[in-house]
């Protein structure tokens, strides 16, 4: 068993560095992006919101296979299905290919990390939310450091192949591991035997609109700092691409240490408090840096801090308000029901920057992020229901 689980945390590891560095890329070359292809920002937004589509596509049918079926042939075949994605991304020089992509690598993605994010506590029951903490800041590290060096190097697309290759070749070595990696079952209590757990079961619990609007202006406040903020930066404050994407990756930087170094307070203070404290700080910095202006850009890079433990502690809170044999199904409805504030959002974006200008889009970042508190606090009065160790 110990062998296993510690095959299982390498596979994941390199898989996760991997999926973090794939996800952040497309922010850093959306100036590329549009350039070659001559894209208006508004044309532009389509490469992100077809990614997402991808994302609600793959989380919600997803999801449901992996609580059906046994979880090693689902979770390789999504991985798989990433890899194929990134190895068209390495022969094709067209828009429409690139959309193709987009749809089939983010959402792929997103299923998993997402299915590791749930399979942790099966691998690692003593400590699960330590551990998903490591491997979120894991993947940080690939997401900072593609930013960085993309930003650097991103001089044209030719450097958009070269990019994918490595990463690419990251993924494929984690894939290896896991293949030697025995996954747990998916697992039915004894009072469940022959029950089955739908959408329509996860849709009725009364947290469910919840979560999905933590998840939808979560995704909003974040995403859009990943996906815009080099285009956007490079406009409102006359920044370059490799000083934009300095910045963008000091914020990544901040949730990759945050998410390393916070895994003790996460242990400590539960998963709910730990939520209510660092999406307060994250609230205040984040406002504070987009609203203020140029001058303080610093204090939203110091708020990726309080950002890094949020994503992939809430995944683990919706554990505790479901039951095993529905974690999945129920994972997937919400963040892919979630996925449609990021697929609508994205869509017009890249409208609202052309109408009200680089800065004026962003000053309406803030009000998702206190939407978002705001639905956690809420969320926090509904008595949860242990059905996993926590």
């Amino acid at each position: 068993m110990r062998r296993n689980a510690i095959l299982a945390y390498v596979g994941f590891m390199l898989l996760m560095v991997a999926l973090g560095a794939s996800d952040a890329m497309r922010g850093v070359f959306m100036p590329v992006f549009g350039e070659h292809f001559s894209l208006s920002n508004s044309r532009l937004s389509m490469v992100i919101t077809v990614s997402y589509v991808g994302n609600l596509v793959f989380l919600l049918f997803g999801g449901r296979l992996a609580d059906r079926e046994k979880r090693k042939p689902a979770f390789l075949f999504a991985a798989l299905l990433w890899a194929a994605a990134l190895v068209s991304y390495l022969f094709t020089d067209n828009y429409l290919c690139l959309l193709v992509g987009m749809f089939f690598s983010m959402g792929a993605s997103t299923l998993t990390s997402t299915l590791i994010n749930v399979m942790t506590s099966y691998f690692f029951a003593a400590a699960p939310a330590a551990i998903v903490s490591t491997l979120f800041f894991i993947q940080s590290i690939g997401t900072t450091a593609s930013q960085k060096l993309a930003g650097a190097f991103a001089s044209g697309f030719g450097s958009w192949h070269g990019a994918n290759l490595i990463v690419l070749l990251i993924g494929v070595a984690g894939i290896l591991v896991l293949l030697f990696v025995r996954f747990p079952d998916r697992v039915v209590l004894p009072d469940e035997e022959g029950k089955k757990y739908g959408f329509l079961n996860a849709a009725k619990n009364r947290a469910f609109p919840l979560f999905v609007l933590i998840f939808g202006f979560y995704f909003v406040a974040e995403h859009s700092i990943m996906n815009w903020f080099v285009q956007i930066s490079t406009e409102a404050y006359s920044l370059t691409v490799n000083q934009a994407s300095t910045y963008l990756a000091l914020f990544f930087g901040g949730i990759m240490v945050g998410r390393l170094a916070f895994a003790p307070v996460i242990h400590k203070i539960g998963i709910k408090g730990s939520i209510l404290l660092f999406g307060g700080v994250a609230l205040v910095l984040y406002c504070a840096g987009i609203l203020i202006g140029k001058v303080a850009l610093p204090v939203l890079v110091v708020s990726g801090l309080s950002f890094s433990i949020l994503y992939p502690t809430l995944v683990m809170l919706i554990q505790n308000y479901y039951p095993v044999n529905g974690i999945t199904t129920a994972t997937g409805l919400i963040i892919s029901t979630a996925t449609l504030f990021d697929i609508g959002w994205n869509a017009a974006y890249g409208v609202l920057i052309d109408q009200l200008g680089a800065r004026g889009a962003l000053l309406l970042l803030p009000a998702a992020m206190a939407l978002f508190y705001l639905c956690c606090v809420l969320l926090a009065r509904i008595p949860q229901t242990s059905y996993v160790a926590k």
